[in-house]
């Protein structure tokens, strides 16, 4: 399950903005193999006076926290990999505002911490994945 969580202040995304992204990350994650419904992605604007960047309120600012669980990164040349896809995604809707502070990290946690509706996810490249996948729903298995 990819959770991306951006937080960003007014006027960043737009409500096209948003649906645009959050497309375009799930889509990525469908071409992996990923059931589309495993990837939820969170806006939350945030007041310029919440958000601080070095002790200082940032006047333009977005931060991305990305949760990865479904599937992880073998070695350190595919955590780059993925970092630059995230930053591939991530720079056209950023780039056009001046003076804006972006980043973002990725973390990977323990698939034994995963529940979706009260069941485990079946495990990655199995025929109950591969059924979720195509039902895009979860189901005893």
């Amino acid at each position: 399950m990819p959770l991306w969580t951006v937080h960003h202040t007014p006027g960043i995304l737009t409500r096209d903005d948003k649906s645009r992204l959050a497309a375009r990350i799930t889509d990525h994650y469908e071409k992996v193999g990923l059931p589309r419904f495993y990837v939820v992605t969170l806006f939350h604007e945030t007041r310029p006076e919440d958000f601080y960047v070095g002790g200082r309120p940032a006047p333009a600012g977005i931060r991305i926290t990305i949760d990865h669980i479904a599937r992880r990164n073998p070695d350190q040349e595919t955590r780059r990999r993925t970092a630059r896809w995230i930053n591939e995604i991530l720079r056209p809707h950023l780039e056009r505002h001046a003076d804006l502070h972006w980043e973002f990290h990725a973390d990977e946690t323990s698939r034994d911490l995963w529940m979706i509706n009260g069941i485990v996810p079946p495990p990655e490249g199995s025929e109950a994945e591969k059924t979720w996948a195509q039902q895009n729903s979860t189901s005893p298995y």
